[in-house]
């Protein structure tokens, strides 16, 4: 997320981080074609109606640079040590802002290409206004990665199967559902799963769904690895 409101940690520590490190270039990443692209730490820009985010937030983190040929086509050249902690989320977000019960419709696209090695999560971070509640959609992860809290159990939602987990870091509440098979390519209904943890009493459907983010979370891509969003959108009725 952007700097005003900081992502908290949903995947466990595994190791002591290390010191922040300078950025550096592209390298692999098409910056030739981008439209836009940043190294810094919260680069952020505004594509067609989506925000995007480099957003390394935390520590021990490396080096990250974002490019976009639009909002929903863009990627990540990652540089991030071995070691435990996620250090960024690179995204790009939509803004909703509509109550749960007010929705007609939630739905998203995505393709992506990532790494075989490292350590992230492919994931949809979907945030109240409030922030008093986060839901986690992991699409696939790579490597010694976990969310938060404790098992629920498995659920068919929004044309997919997902282990959900519950729990807290301690600022707000973290609900993460995790597809039982990993996929680079797909499409969610995402509405129907906002109305089942209504119906299990974790959250009111009065809450106003803020923004619905889509990256990477990476915990670590030791050497610079790739991680690219070819095509990606978020509708809402």
């Amino acid at each position: 997320m952007a700097k005003s409101a900081p992502r908290k940690i949903t995947t466990a520590v595994l190791a002591p981080a290390m010191a922040l490190g300078a950025t550096v270039g592209l390298a692999s990443a098409p910056a030739s074609a981008a439209v836009w692209n940043s190294c810094d730490q919260w680069g952020n820009t505004s594509l067609g109606g989506y925000t995007l985010y480099n957003n390394i937030w935390g520590s021990g983190a490396g080096s990250q640079c974002i490019w976009a040929n639009s909002g929903t086509n863009w990627g990540v050249r990652a540089n991030h040590p071995n070691t435990g902690g996620i250090k960024s989320y690179p995204n790009s977000k939509k803004v909703i802002n509509k109550t749960i019960a007010s929705l007609g419709s939630l739905t998203s696209s995505y393709n992506v290409t990532v790494p075989s090695s490292g350590a992230y999560n492919t994931s949809y971070d979907i945030w109240d206004t409030d922030h008093d509640y986060e839901i986690m959609l992991w699409v696939n992860y790579n490597g010694a990665v976990g969310p938060l809290g404790t098992s629920q159990g498995n659920v068919t939602l929004g044309g997919h199967t997902w282990t959900v987990y519950k729990g807290t870091n301690g600022a707000n509440e973290v609900f993460s559902f995790l597809r039982t098979s990993d996929s680079s390519s797909g499409s969610v209904n995402i509405k129907p799963i906002l109305t089942w943890i209504t119906g299990k009493g974790w959250m009111s459907s009065n809450e106003t769904i803020g923004d619905v983010q889509f990256g990477y979370e990476i915990t670590s891509s030791s050497g610079g690895l790739d991680f690219n969003t070819n095509n990606l959108t978020v509708s809402s009725s």
